[in-house]
C-alpha cells in the first residue's frame, strides 16, 4: 500500500503588520536624487495554530533600513503572513517546510508590499533580491549543532 501523499497548502496570505517612517522628509528631497545604503533584515517565525488539524501561521518579517552618509532616509517593515496546511509530513520535517517552502510563497507578497511602501514615501524603487531561503534554514541548523558541541577540552580524547 502506497503512502499518503505529503500536502502543503496555502490558506491564507494577509499582510499582519507594516510600517514606514522617513524621519528626515522633506529635508532629504531638497538633496536631489541620492543612492541609498540598504540594509535588509529578514526573519521567519511560523506557530501551530490549531493542533488537531496542523495548521500553522508563518510570518516573513523584513526590515529595511536606508541611509545616505549619516543620515537615515527610511525604515519599512513588513510583516506577511499566511495559514499553511500541513498534512502527512512527519514531526521532524515540519520546520525546514515552515522555514523553506512558506517564506518562499510569502517573498512576492512581500516585496510587493515593500516596493509600494517606499514609492509612497518618494524613494527610488525598491528592488529585494532573491532569497535562497534552503541555505538560510541549512545555516541555522549548522549554527544550532555548533552550539550544542561540547567545549574542545571537554571532549573526550
Amino acid at each position: 500500500m502506497a503512502s499518503p501523499v505529503t500536502k502543503l497548502e496555502p490558506k491564507k496570505i494577509y499582510l499582519k503588520d507594516c510600517s514606514f517612517e522617513s524621519p528626515s522628509s522633506p529635508h532629504i528631497f531638497a538633496r536631489g536624487e541620492v543612492q541609498p545604503k540598504m540594509e535588509v533584515q529578514m526573519t521567519i517565525a511560523h506557530t501551530r495554530i490549531e493542533a488537531d488539524h496542523n495548521f500553522f501561521e508563518v510570518v516573513l518579517k523584513i526590515t529595511v533600513t536606508a541611509t545616505h552618509e549619516d543620515t537615515n532616509l527610511f525604515l519599512a517593515e513588513i510583516q506577511q503572513a499566511g495559514i499553511f496546511g500541513v498534512q502527512n509530513l512527519a514531526e521532524d520535517r515540519i520546520e525546514m517546510v515552515l522555514e523553506v517552502a512558506c517564506p518562499h510563497m510569502l517573498l512576492p507578497f512581500a516585496r510587493e508590499e515593500l516596493a509600494g511602501l517606499v514609492a509612497k514615501g518618494g524613494f527610488p524603487q525598491l528592488l529585494l533580491n532573491p532569497v535562497n531561503f534552503e541555505a538560510i534554514y541549512q545555516q541555522k541548523k549548522e549554527k544550532e549543532a555548533r552550539s550544542v558541541e561540547p567545549p574542545a577540552d571537554a571532549r573526550p580524547n
